[in-house]
């Protein structure tokens, strides 16, 4: 209140400067444009000037912009406590692994690929995607595990806190200040987008039912890509998917090898029940799910053409060596690893017992909006380690 007090230009959202009417300061309204934020500053910048913001300027705020366009030593940055972090504290849930976006700049089509793996998501809303519209959509692609929360004009003496499901918060109005808190609901199982336009292979990950957020069980689409083209799969060829996790990479080596017989073997209950509801979804009709841990799973199978192997465990060397023994002279093993400590083992295996031993590492990063940027997140890096059987000497 002393900066401000002394201040002799105040810039801010005319929603801001209504706060502030009965200082004597002058007043400059400024919309959310960045650039008519910078214009102002330098118009005024022979004189004492704060912007004044909402939230916290440093969280999806203004200051980020003005600290790469301006330079760091021309303000002080003055935060209170962000409306993101009150509004978690009304609701009282915790925001350490909280999905958070601000849909001024990023698309809400974002928000529905996070909420598939997150537990809880915050929110700014805009008035052109308000709280009933973000309910809407999600509830158009079949997510409606979240109870919602909408916190409105938060540290304002006309705070309130709406709460309810997704249907009850699409039918709702609410005032334009206001953050909303999405918390999954607890024991739900996620719902695959719908599959209009599926293809062969490389089908987006949304697509294939999966558990709870278990990161790591869907191989994601451009690592399911790159290992079925390292399977080089016949039309009719046997395959062995070992640890299938949710099955995506069966589903799609039985679309590509139709006349072939595709087994995904998975040691989880309840992963085996998924893997049943995504064959049946992707009506593949040569693809078997077969509960049961490797290698006891496979013992009645037929021997494969090709097998490809979730590696995660410890024991991923121990699988390949068994798998070895089945796999069909000029067959090849793919094995999708995460460490580099099975890449060293299993790597090693192969390149002393196999033929065209192969690795490559995966690393993809996808391009997110922010602040009239793009910037890029990169996924935690994977390798495909793969090798072909040697064919029997005549």
């Amino acid at each position: 209140m002393r900066i401000l007090g002394d201040a002799q230009v105040i810039i801010g959202n005319p929603q801001v400067l209504v706060h502030v009417e009965k200082i004597t300061a002058e007043k400059v309204p400024v919309s959310g444009d960045l650039n008519e934020i910078v214009e102002a500053l330098e118009k005024h910048s022979d004189k004492d000037v704060v912007m004044l913001t909402s939230g916290d300027p440093l969280f999806y705020g203004v200051s980020r912009y003005l600290c790469d366009k301006l330079g760091k030593d021309r303000f002080h940055v003055i935060p209170h406590v962000s409306s993101m972090q009150l509004a978690f504290a009304r609701i009282k849930e915790s925001w350490d692994d909280a999905h958070l976006a601000n849909l001024a700049n990023q698309p809400l089509e974002s928000v529905v690929a996070a909420a598939r793996i997150s537990e809880a998501i915050g929110l700014f809303t805009t008035e052109e995607i308000p709280p009933r519209e973000v309910a809407k959509t999600l509830l158009g692609h079949d997510l409606d595990y979240f109870h919602a929360y909408v916190c409105e004009n938060l540290g304002s003496p006309n705070e309130c806190v709406t709460q309810g499901d997704l249907k009850e918060i699409s039918e709702q109005t609410f005032g334009p200040l206001n953050v909303m808190i999405l918390v999954r609901k607890p024991d739900v199982p996620d719902r695959p987008m719908s599959l209009v336009g599926k293809r062969k292979f490389g089908n987006p990950d949304d697509v294939f039912r999966q558990a709870k957020p278990k990161r790591g069980l869907l191989t994601p689409m451009e690592v399911r890509c790159i290992a079925l083209s390292l399977m080089d799969l016949g039309d009719s060829s046997v395959v062995w998917d070992v640890g299938a996790g949710s099955g995506s990479v069966s589903i799609e080596a039985g679309m590509i090898a139709e006349k072939g017989s595709i087994y995904a073997i998975e040691m989880d209950a309840e992963d085996h029940g998924l893997i049943r509801a995504n064959i049946e979804a992707f009506g593949v009709k040569n693809v078997q799910a077969v509960l049961g841990k490797a290698p006891d799973a496979w013992a009645d199978l037929p021997d494969p053409d090709c097998v490809f192997i979730g590696g995660t465990g410890r024991q991923v060397r121990g699988i390949c060596e068994q798998a070895m023994t089945r796999i069909k002279p000029g067959g090849r093993i793919v094995c999708n690893l995460s460490s580099i400590e099975n890449l060293a083992e299993v790597h090693q295996l192969f390149d002393s017992e196999m033929e065209a031993a192969k690795v490559t590492m995966v690393n993809i990063s996808h391009a997110t909006y922010q602040l009239e940027r793009h910037r890029f997140e990169a996924s935690n890096p994977t390798f495909l380690v793969s090798a072909k059987k040697p064919l029997k000497k005549s």
